[in-house]
């Protein structure tokens, strides 16, 4: 058996200095010194470009060094993607064209030669076919992309076969494992319950067959929203019977070719989404007027930069403002299905209004830019005020919920008790390093599991 494990490490462009180092310390640090200790270890990774200029930024240099060298060691192989990460399948071509450029030069500026990507990432493994298309035009080899995403259903994907895109010769995509994915990050009680001989219990048959398991996953939540969450991964990549090869190395070792047709996706595709035909209703839903206008005032913004840079009237600073200004997370925390942030929807608006406001627009396109900036921000202000929000968080059933409310799975005593004792120790770890906060919530995450114990060690069929 063959794993090939995905990770995706972003941080959006007005990330504030405190939580860049944070995330450093309590994810990225860890993920690299794991992976230096287990050389035989690999992993293909995004990192959007902005993510190392904020590493340079807030004094985080030694992150960068360590993932050029796992570069250069060939542990990780880096894909391409969008430099601020934006919504591709919405975007004009010349920004997406534009974004990945952007992002292959800055990732090339500070890991050198390890940066080699044959293969991209969407941002939000958001797909449409255009999306495709744009992404072989430039070169690349394969694009990475939910399972939710094959046609024309899920459950008939060969693990042991390449996928080439239909109508796009010598252009292949990967499925993540979904559900496979979701059992590593298996949060039911704060922390995973998992483990490797669990996985490799799951995995059965396969163990012994001629095939691979693509599983991916967001690099923060190993340490940092989840608290030992990373002492798993790298238990995984021990397991006897598993071999890690990064993405690209499985054409090396599977020839078998099938043609598929991907469907309009994303990582947070829920089957109602599906089923309703709006697979990207948690970046823009119909229904949903905040995000209707963050769009009208994004498309307001790209066009005007874009037709005062064919007059040659644009900055580099005011062209720079918009790119930073496409960045997705302003979209992703309106849906209130259940993110939400003020906060991230304000700094998303102003920016974008900003951008505006710096060319030499008419006045009626200035109102219009200002308008849309206070419709955006009141109607948050009014749907948190009313309880909307609150409302509507309750109805979302997001791929978090699930994996909160799917079966505790059984763990025999003795691993439970080991997993408490990993857990034990980076608390007082981290209460040694003076990081109280982190050590506290730890402790939390231990009480939870202890709460749980009676539950998670005793086998299904002796529960009542």
């Amino acid at each position: 058996m063959i794993w090939t494990n995905f990770l995706h490490i972003y941080q959006p462009p007005t990330q504030k200095q405190r939580w860049v180092r944070k995330i450093a310390n309590e994810s990225y640090r860890k993920l690299i010194r794991g992976f230096l200790d287990n050389p035989k270890a690999k992993v293909t990774m995004n990192v959007n470009a902005v993510l190392l200029e904020l590493f340079d930024r807030y004094g985080c240099q030694d992150v960068i060094a360590g993932l050029r060298e796992l570069g250069e060691r060939g542990q990780i192989e880096f894909t391409a993607s969008a430099k601020y990460h934006p919504f591709l399948p919405l975007m004009p071509e010349t920004e997406i064209v534009r974004q990945i450029g952007l992002n292959t030069e800055t990732n090339r500026k500070y890991l050198g030669p390890a940066y080699q990507p044959k293969g991209f990432f969407p941002p939000e493994m958001a797909y449409n076919r255009r999306v495709g298309e744009i992404v072989s035009k430039l070169g690349f080899r394969w694009i990475i992309l939910d399972e939710l995403a094959s046609a024309p259903a899920t459950g008939t994907l060969s693990a042991s076969a390449l996928y080439e895109i239909k109508g796009i010769p010598d252009f292949y995509v990967f499925f993540r494992d979904r559900a496979m994915s979701f059992r590593i990050l298996s949060a039911q009680v704060g922390v995973s319950v998992f483990s490797s001989n669990m996985l490799l219990d799951f995995l059965g048959d396969r163990l012994n067959r001629n095939e691979y398991l693509l599983t991916a996953m967001d690099g923060e939540t190993f340490g940092h929203h989840r608290p030992g969450l990373e002492m798993l991964l790298f238990e995984i990549y021990k397991a006897e019977g598993i071999t890690s090869l990064t993405i690209s190395q499985l054409f090396e070792h599977f020839h078998e070719k099938r043609v598929i047709d991907p469907r309009d996706s994303t990582w947070a595709l829920m089957r109602r989404d599906l089923e309703r035909n709006t697979p990207f209703s948690r970046w823009k839903n119909e229904q949903n007027e905040i995000q209707m206008w963050q769009w009208e005032l994004t498309d307001l913004a790209i066009r005007n930069v874009e037709h005062f840079e064919r007059a040659k009237q644009v900055t580099a600073a005011q062209r720079a403002a918009l790119d930073r200004a496409l960045h997705s997370d302003q979209y992703w925390w309106a849906s209130a299905e259940p993110w939400w942030s003020i906060e991230m929807i304000e700094a998303g608006a102003k920016e974008l209004r900003d951008v505006v406001l710096s060319l030499s627009v008419s006045a009626a396109t200035k109102r219009k830019a200002e308008e849309l900036y206070k419709n955006i921000l009141y109607r948050a202000f009014d749907w948190q005020r009313s309880g909307k929000v609150e409302t509507m968080a309750k109805m979302a059933d997001e791929d978090v919920t699930q994996r909160i409310t799917t079966e505790i799975p059984y763990i025999p005593e003795e691993e439970f008790n080991t997993i408490v004792a990993n857990l034990t120790k980076q608390m007082k770890q981290a209460a040694d390093a003076l990081e109280y906060e982190r050590a506290a919530q730890i402790r939390e995450r231990i009480s939870e599991l202890n709460a749980k114990k009676d539950e998670i060690t005793q086998p299904k069929e002796y529960r009542p």
